[in-house]
């Protein structure tokens, strides 16, 4: 198991290095049948778990993540710092412990999170809409939107592919 984007691959295996390895986890001497690699160290499969869900990595996958010192699971990983690890809107590395809001699966710092005409801050609770990649309050929204058609968005068309919603604002965990 090795962590995305490392170049580090176990040393190998020699006659002079079969002696006992110590678990990164709990300090406690390797024993077992298998034992994982992960982030320049030897783990126990038992020891080796996600920091949210506590999840045996060695179960779930081939590969965990690591940032701001935690170890994650693919799903948390994604969770916390959506795909790139970036907030959406400004483009910034989003810290671990931090909450963020969330918008057709892009991720944002909950300052970032504004409506794209008056730059008000977007709260839970609050209704929003979400255009063609921006972020609208709901007394901003396109007036199209109002009268229930879209032809009058042409500073911003719609494509086939892309949908509009109104949904309302959730801070994930």
């Amino acid at each position: 198991m090795v962590n995305p984007g490392s170049s580090s691959q176990p040393p190998p295996v020699t006659a002079s290095t079969l002696s006992w390895k110590r678990c990164a986890g709990c300090g406690g001497k390797i024993a077992d049948r298998f034992l994982l690699y992960a982030m320049d160290s030897y783990w126990h499969s038992r020891c080796l778990k996600c920091s949210c869900c506590q999840a045996q990595l060695g179960e779930i996958g081939t590969s965990c993540y690591t940032k701001s010192g935690m170890i994650l699971c693919r799903n948390d990983y994604i969770r916390l710092f959506g795909n790139s690890g970036a907030c959406s809107a400004c483009g910034q590395s989003i810290p671990a412990s931090e909450l963020v809001m969330r918008a057709q699966g892009n991720v944002y710092h909950l300052k970032c999170f504004t409506c794209s005409t008056c730059r008000n801050r977007l709260v839970p609770g609050d209704r929003f809409h979400y255009i063609n990649g921006s972020l609208f309050c709901e007394h901003d929204r396109p007036t199209a939107l109002i009268n229930g058609h879209l032809n009058s968005l042409q500073s911003n068309p719609l494509l086939p592919d892309q949908k509009v919603n109104a949904l309302s604002v959730k801070v994930s965990q």
